[in-house]
């Protein structure tokens, strides 16, 4: 009456991860992945800093009227927000499209099929 889960004869397959970290798909993953996420995260600090250091030391820049008591500040502040939802909508479909494929590749490559995942549960 142990806790111990039953040993199956055949244990399942493990996946060599150090072989799959080397290979192709994962290489160009990864640089698919670095080359979408790394000038757009610049991108968008630059940007806010920029807003930020606006205004800080732009005070009349940023209270200059648009419309009504709606000044450019206000729509710079509103920009960052659009930003965010622009950028993850980009990303996303950039992942849909460049990622996505390749990751599933790499994930059906190392999957135990259903069969084998049968024979491993007996």
């Amino acid at each position: 009456m142990g806790n111990e889960a039953p040993i199956a004869e055949d244990a399942a397959p493990v996946a060599d991860f150090a072989a799959l970290r080397e290979s192709e798909n994962f290489r160009t993953l990864k640089r698919r992945h670095r080359n979408f996420v790394f000038p757009v995260v610049i991108g968008c600090l630059l940007w806010y800093v920029a807003y930020v250091l606006l205004a800080a030391y732009a005070h009349d820049f940023m209270s200059t009227p648009v419309f009504g008591s709606v000044n450019l500040g206000l729509l710079l502040g509103l920009a960052q927000i659009a930003t965010t939802f622009i950028v993850t909508t980009w990303y996303v479909s950039y992942a849909n499209k460049h990622l996505d494929p390749i990751a599933t590749e790499i994930r059906d490559s190392v999957e135990i099929p259903e069969s084998q995942n049968d024979k491993a549960a007996r």
